[in-house]
């Protein structure tokens, strides 16, 4: 009975992280233009770190453990805006030229399995 009512909690935490981590891209509207996702990167970066911060200290005083002080985040010096658009152009191409280049490889693969076996 406990291993189900376990997976049961398992799924259902799993699914509300999911259903909150979709529902925040569509209401920052994460996936139109590139400006407002970097806007909303921005914003994370200024809320965050205060927010986890914040949640230690209160897991410190009811547990009673000192957890260490983690790094400051690193600082990026380039518009995601740049780098985004050429890696899904890249990752476009490969996708499109995949049937081909599996055909090319299983050709070669079969010729050299002909000569192996000759």
């Amino acid at each position: 009975m406990v291993p189900r009512v376990w997976s049961l909690m398992r799924f259902l935490i799993k699914g509300s992280v999911a259903g909150g981590a979709i529902y925040l891209v569509y209401d920052q509207d994460l996936l139109g233009p590139s400006d407002k996702s970097q806007a909303a990167l921005q914003k994370a970066e200024e809320v965050v770190p205060p927010a986890v911060y914040q949640f230690s200290q209160y897991v410190c005083e009811q547990t009673g453990l000192k957890i260490p002080q983690l790094p400051a985040p690193p600082k990026f010096n380039f518009h995601i805006r740049d780098y985004w658009n050429s890696g899904v152009i890249k990752v476009m191409s490969a996708l499109s030229v995949a049937p081909s280049k599996a055909r090319e490889y299983s050709k070669e693969g079969w010729e050299y399995l002909k000569e192996r076996t000759k």
